[in-house]
């Protein structure tokens, strides 16, 4: 088994991704340039967060067009697992490999802080050692998190169970206070319809040693590494 994260100009999370899955879980993890075409035989890619090409156009926009995202896409195509964190989730929802669009947070501020996030789906890959309902403490860090999906793709998104995470109180309630970005229906992390690719705004690395605040996150690169 082994893992591969995406570096582009601008990422900043690369080396906490690549500290999680290698030194806190002992998985072979490699970094993938994004002018390669090649995956060095990954068998799960990770998009970390940052602010690919300095977030230019849109955040995620250019880094779409980077040359390793022709072998990401034929990755995910085979039902291969791709994570997306913050920034990755961005590029994935650029690449249509995921549905909806990211827009500014609601209070057109950036966001630094532990928030909740709610499990909605706990039989994904990247939920499954998590139960329906159990609330994770994770950080985010952003500025354009406000997940937006049209009334026809939101609706085929909640009908197939593709919600993955949504902001929540630390009881599990949902609020207006505890959607902090503004994201409709509370949307914190998506998995595409066949459910290999995940994407999702907080930082689940960033929450994977006791010494940083929490381990919630643990679960979720747990899950994706049983999954494998």
């Amino acid at each position: 088994m082994k893992i591969g994260v995406v570096l582009f100009p601008g990422s900043n999370c690369d080396a906490d991704t690549l500290h999680a899955f290698g030194t806190v879980l002992g998985r072979p993890t490699v970094p993938l340039w994004h002018k390669d075409h090649d995956l060095r035989g990954v068998d799960a890619v990770i998009l970390p967060g940052g602010f690919s090409y300095g977030d230019y156009l849109r955040s995620g926009a250019i880094a779409r067009f980077s040359p390793l995202m022709k072998e990401v896409r034929e990755h995910a195509a085979k039902g291969r697992p791709v994570l997306g964190i913050c920034n990755g989730f961005q590029v994935l929802l650029e690449l249509e490999l995921l549905p909806g669009a990211m827009l500014r947070n609601k209070h057109l501020k950036f966001l630094c802080r532990h928030v909740n996030i709610r499990v909605e789906n706990e039989k994904t890959r990247f939920t499954r050692k998590a139960n329906k309902g159990q609330v994770l403490n994770i950080p985010i860090a952003h500025f354009d998190g406000n997940y937006y999906a049209p009334p026809d793709a939101l609706k085929a998104v909640e009908d197939n169970g593709q919600v993955a995470f949504r902001y929540c109180e630390a009881d599990g309630r949902l609020s207006e206070d505890s959607n902090v970005n503004g994201s409709m229906h509370s949307i914190a992390g998506l998995v595409n319809k066949a459910g290999n690719v995940c994407g999702l705004m907080p930082h689940p690395e960033r929450a994977a040693e006791r010494i940083l605040g929490s381990e919630d996150g643990r679960l979720i690169l747990e899950s994706l590494i049983e999954s494998l």
